[in-house]
């Protein structure tokens, strides 16, 4: 008997054991999860916190971004960008690549977003452009020389008119050319675009008409933009393209408004505008 309560005792005492290391091993195993998920959280914040976000950008789009005399990258959307960022805390680096090169960047994952004088348009967006809410409303004209005998579209049957590659400028001058009868040549970048007019290669170019308004202004350029050209004009917005990058989007949005709100907004218009 005495044998038989000692063994009796025994299973009981295993079981009582085998019950408490359970329950530890699966306080030990609840304690392990939390702890990481809340470093995985932590990490998660830090890496957030942490991330430069990557924003192309043309090279000469007067006066929305260009180089001054001093050699300093500036203009409308290099300091909208900057006092966006520095209202929704983020970090960013600009990257000055030009028209195409920022579509290429962005394309390829090689930048985050881009902001270079771009107008919203249903047909980027069916491209996969995906647009921030409106920075500014911009129309677009034609620019002749300064001694042209050119006043409308109706003296451009016949003759060259210039355009930059994958603009706003340079679909409305496409959707022109057939009804007026003149031809259309591109160029990569604006300079080189207004050069053609002003040596006689061609007899005109489109252009937005604050870009042209201002380079011919601080360009001292030969050159006269016909006001009675202008079409109804469109906003200009941020850009992504990729889903990867909505945070960034949303940030640019919420800053955008509050910019607008506390008068930032209307002091950097009026620094590059007057």
């Amino acid at each position: 008997m005495k044998k038989l309560f000692a063994l009796g005792m025994a299973a009981v005492m295993a079981l009582s054991l085998a019950a408490c290391g359970g329950a530890a091993s699966s306080t030990s195993t609840a304690s392990s999860a939390a702890e990481g998920a809340s470093s995985e959280a932590a990490s998660a914040e830090t890496a957030g916190s942490d991330k430069t976000w990557v924003i192309a950008t043309d090279t000469v789009f007067k006066p929305f971004e260009y180089t001054d005399a001093s050699g300093n990258f500036v203009g409308i959307d290099v300091d909208i960008v900057a006092a966006i960022a520095e209202d929704q805390g983020f970090k960013y680096e600009l990257k000055s690549l030009g028209w195409d090169g920022a579509i290429a960047a962005c394309q390829s994952g090689q930048a985050d977003g881009m902001i270079a004088g771009a107008s919203i348009t249903q047909e980027r967006k069916d491209s996969g452009w995906m647009f921030s809410d409106g920075y500014y409303t911009a129309t677009q004209t034609m620019t002749v020389a300064e001694n042209s005998d050119i006043t409308g579209f109706e003296d451009l049957a016949g003759k060259t008119v210039a355009i930059k590659i994958g603009t706003q400028g340079a679909a409305y001058a496409e959707s022109l050319k057939d009804e007026y009868g003149f031809q259309t040549q591109s160029f990569e970048d604006s300079p080189t675009m207004y050069q053609a007019v002003l040596g006689g290669q061609c007899v005109a170019c489109f252009e937005d008409t604050p870009i042209m308004q201002a380079s011919i202004k601080d360009g001292g350029l030969a050159l006269k933009v016909l006001e009675n050209t202008a079409n109804e004009g469109g906003d200009y917005g941020f850009a992504i393209f990729s889903e990867n990058s909505q945070e960034l989007l949303d940030m640019f949005n919420a800053g955008l408004a509050n910019i607008k709100a506390n008068g930032t907004y209307d002091e950097i218009l009026a620094k590059y505008l007057g």
